[in-house]
């Protein structure tokens, strides 16, 4: 199952069971809240993971960046250790200032690239 950012409202899912026995890719903004969405979807389903929410599809699409109006700061304990890196570079600006890739601004290439590999 690929779930392309819904906002904070996973509560409605959590109580979906034959979630939990999925295999769930997570695709959201890369940004600060893009990245407390997944630590948040995680709180319910743990084995999530996430999809083009990396350094290397932020740097390629360094072109198409925004600017995050209130980012995040806070700490997130449901991360992996490569997208903490990539939210803590994020949330403290070492990238540029308040950091903002879309995900309907990648390329739909990236996309199909990224679902062939999982």
């Amino acid at each position: 199952m690929v779930i392309f950012g819904s906002g904070y409202g996973f509560e409605n899912l959590a109580s979906v069971k034959w979630m939990r026995d999925r295999v769930i890719h997570y695709w959201g903004d890369i940004d600060t809240h893009g990245f407390v969405i997944l630590n948040q979807l995680r709180g319910f389903f743990p084995q999530a993971t996430s999809l083009l929410m990396d350094s290397e599809t932020l740097m390629e699409h360094q072109a198409l960046w925004g600017v995050e109006p209130s980012p995040e700061t806070g700490a997130l304990k449901r991360l992996t250790a490569d997208e903490s890196v990539l939210y803590d570079q994020l949330r403290r600006d070492e990238l540029g200032h308040q950091i903002r890739l879309e995900q309907e601004k990648i390329g739909f290439k990236w996309l199909v690239d990224a679902l062939g590999k999982v």
